[in-house]
């Protein structure tokens, strides 16, 4: 082989190819043995020495290179670099080379010095029989090919030219081709294999990267063959299924393997079968995808793919991870975060698929459950504390219903029940009546005990005529039944809320166009000093008469308003019209408007009041403003924040119905006061009723301490004004005793009168109460 035809080879093709020169080693065995065996014949029939040295030669040789190849056979391979390739391609074809030299010598020797025909013969033969095996033996280096059959076959030319024969000078000229021809075959032999060698090492390197993608792929492989038996399984494909080493599971049918795995069983029969019936669909192409469940812990999604010879190659991967992110996911979607429970959306969904799968028959129940007092936990606790609340009440919703009823959070305190199919509906109400029960009572939550009542309204309907938005209305219209009546009751749908129900709606529609077309008044009470000789303030009233209705009582319409959320600009109105009529009056006579808890809410209500101030041209000193205690307790620091505002612009601020809320007295300290109104409770009876009037005595004191002026509402006789005068008890009295609610005209028609029965006294003194 030439050195430019090694050094375009590669090395692991040149290592196969000297690799091949040590192989077939039984052949030097039989050539070694036919050798000697030749060489002993001729020495027999010659008794020539020679020949004898020949066969001793032969096998001297055939030792020396099995030693080295043995040695050959303990070498590392894998390290050798071309030079050491090439070192023990050497090595082999100077032991070649010596053997063929031998033959060569044996020939020339036999045809020009021993003549003997028998020794001719047989040197020649074996001599050329060899050299058809020289391709078979040593066509993986072609230095050896040449070098060989040159050193065999240049003896027997040189001696059939020696004899001077002619005829044997044609025979030594043929032998050339023979030659030749050697060297050609061996040439087209070692280009074969070559071709071959690099197609099986290409092949090879190919299979290796298969094998490795195939191997690290993420994905499960199985290719099966038209009878569903697995011919090709990757390494992933094992360890998702816990099935051991790949080779274990080849030409193994996919239906063993799922059922009985490998190594152990891990399938049940009856999964095992659903499983190979979702994998048949897709095999079928009934399916693209196929979702299968092998654990809690494993999801496997299969796809196929149709093989030309019938088979079909199955991929799957492991998407546990996706489907519990899913879960997560349909989790957040359908629950409460806080709660747990279902939110509005899948409650609906469960209350319809509960119908749709019943019998449609028998009774449902509807329930709604209003935690009573829920916003004070907030506001003296915390959202916190609140929120733990929320959840402790939500597991003892779970614990009581258990799975006799359908449990939902629909918003903030409030929770939805639904009772399926009941047919005894005293049973159905006597279970919504004991939910009820259990739900009321002590929690535990955030360090923290409450007693807390449930407010519920509940409805009763066939199941084949319920309706859940239909329900949910009538549910509601019980709750808010349940509130007015007392907190923590539960009452049962009638269909006279429905009836009231509307008959509110439509008053409520009828308020707001009375608001916006202005169809609202306002009538004034007249606050007197205690001797009733003089009007100081008046007390702004809202009134609205129905088209139908006739007068709609305060109490009604503005709670209404409170929940349509135009109380503000009732407010507004109030405001502007009460500045626009005390402009009217005598200068040293003031308004007192009343605010709502949703006005002291908006921080928006210190520039409504600036500006009807403003737009008015009424003096702030002239305009008071009443606050309610209900209106203190919630918020009471942005509450605080906006009277001190107010009362910086020089604006009065009185508290209202004092002694009707919650720790009365301890607003009075807190807040930025100048008036106290002493709600008409403390006035009644006040003559018979000794402790009562001691406790507006103790008001009235306490709050003078505090530099409060006193203004008592609900003085209906002359009995109560003089006993309020003799001990000092007002400052300003209000109430029927001195006059009723009237019209602005009317403030003005009284005071003139009051004005003219005390103009006499006035020109003998001239000093006049001051105003607040």
């Amino acid at each position: 082989m030439k050195s430019s035809e090694q050094s375009a080879l590669p090395t692991e093709v040149y290592l196969s190819f000297v690799s091949s020169l040590y192989q077939y080693r039984q052949m030097l065995l039989i050539g070694m043995l036919s050798h000697v065996v030749t060489f002993l014949l001729a020495f027999a029939k010659t008794a020539d020495f020679f020949y004898f040295g020949c066969a001793t030669a032969i096998a001297l040789i055939w030792v020396v290179r099995s030693i080295g190849m043995r040695q050959f056979d303990r070498e590392n391979l894998a390290a050798l670099d071309v030079k050491g390739i090439r070192r023990w391609e050497i090595r082999y074809n100077v032991g070649a080379v010596c053997a063929t030299i031998t033959l060569g010598l044996a020939c020339g020797y036999s045809i020009l010095i021993s003549r003997d025909p028998f020794a001719e013969l047989a040197c020649v033969s074996v001599t050329l029989a060899s050299m058809v095996s020289l391709v078979g033996r040593n066509y993986g280096s072609a230095r050896a090919v040449v070098v060989m059959s040159l050193s065999a076959c240049g003896p027997i030319i040189i001696g059939l030219l020696g004899l001077l024969d002619g005829f044997m000078a044609l025979l030594a000229l043929l032998v050339v081709p023979f030659i030749l021809t050697t060297w050609s075959m061996a040439r087209g032999v070692r280009e074969t294999l070559r071709k071959n060698v690099l197609a099986a090492s290409e092949i090879s390197m190919i299979a290796g990267r298969f094998d490795l993608a195939l191997n690290n792929m993420p994905h499960g492989l199985f290719m099966l063959d038209a009878d569903d038996r697995i011919l090709v399984a990757n390494r992933r494909a094992c360890e998702l299924l816990n099935l051991g080493d790949q080779a274990r599971v080849k030409d193994c049918h996919l239906d063993t393997v799922l059922r009985y795995g490998v190594r152990h069983t891990f399938l049940e029969q009856d999964q095992a079968t659903q499983v190979l019936k979702q994998l048949d669909q897709l095999m079928k192409g009934l399916q693209s995808r196929a979702l299968i469940p092998f654990s809690d812990d494993l999801f496997l999604e299969f796809s196929a793919s149709q093989r030309a010879n019938g088979g079909v190659v199955l991929i799957f991967e492991d998407v546990t991870a996706r489907v519990r992110a899913e879960k997560k996911i349909l989790q957040m979607v359908r629950f409460d975060s806080l709660t747990g429970l279902p939110n509005r959306d899948y409650f609906s969904e469960l209350v319809a698929s509960t119908l749709a799968e019943g019998k449609r028959t028998g009774q449902a129940g509807f329930m709604v459950l209003d935690v009573a007092e829920f916003k004070h936990v907030n506001d003296t606790r915390g959202h916190v504390v609140g929120d733990r609340l929320l959840c402790a009440i939500s597991q003892r919703l779970k614990t009581v219903t258990g799975d006799k009823a359908i449990a939902a959070r629909l918003m903030g305190d409030e929770f939805v029940l639904f009772f399926p199919n009941e047919t005894n509906r005293r049973a159905l109400e006597e279970r919504i009546s004991a939910v009820h029960t259990q739900m009321r009572g002590v929690y535990e939550a955030g360090g923290f005990t409450f007693n807390i009542s449930m407010s519920a309204g509940y409805v009763i309907a066939d199941s084949a005529d319920f309706r859940l938005e239909d329900m949910q209305i009538k549910a509601d219209l019980a709750l808010f039944e349940s509130k007015s009546r007392e907190k923590g009751g539960c009452t049962a749908f009638e269909a006279k809320m429905d009836a009231h129900y509307l008959d509110r709606q439509k008053l409520k529609t009828d308020l707001r166009e009375a608001v916006e077309t202005g169809g609202l008044s306002v009538a004034y009470q007249p606050m007197f000093l205690a001797d009733g000789s003089r009007i100081e303030c008046c007390e702004a009233l809202a009134r609205w008469t129905h088209c139908e209705r006739g007068p709609v009582p305060p109490d009604v319409f503005i709670q209404l308003a409170e929940e349509m959320g135009v109380v503000s600009e009732i407010t507004r109105f109030m405001l502007r019209q009460a500045c626009l009529d005390c402009l009217k009056w005598p200068g040293h006579m003031a308004v007192s408007v009343n605010l709502s808890v949703l006005d002291l809410r908006n921080s928006e209500i210190v520039s409504i009041v600036t500006d009807v101030l403003s737009e008015t041209g009424l003096d702030p000193s002239r305009l008071h403003l009443e606050v309610t205690e209900s209106c203190l307790m919630e918020e009471a620091a942005k509450v605080q924040t906006i009277l001190q505002e107010l009362r910086g612009r020089g604006i009065t601020i009185a508290i209202d119905d004092f002694g009707t809320g919650y720790s009365s007295l301890s607003y009075l300290d807190a807040l930025p006061l100048d008036i106290i109104k002493i709600d008409r409770s403390f006035v009644r009876n006040i003559r018979e009723d000794a402790r009562r009037f001691k406790l507006l005595r103790g008001t009235v004191n306490l709050s003078r301490e505090l530099g409060l002026k006193i203004v008592i509402e609900g003085v209906e006789t002359k009995d109560q004004l003089a006993l309020i005068n003799e001990f000092k008890c007002a400052d300003l009295v209000q109430g029927y005793v001195f006059a009723a609610p009237m019209p602005s005209a009317g403030i003005i028609s009284l005071s003139d009168t009051l004005l003219k029965k005390t103009a006499v006294p006035k020109r003998r003194n001239r000093r006049v109460a001051p105003a607040f």
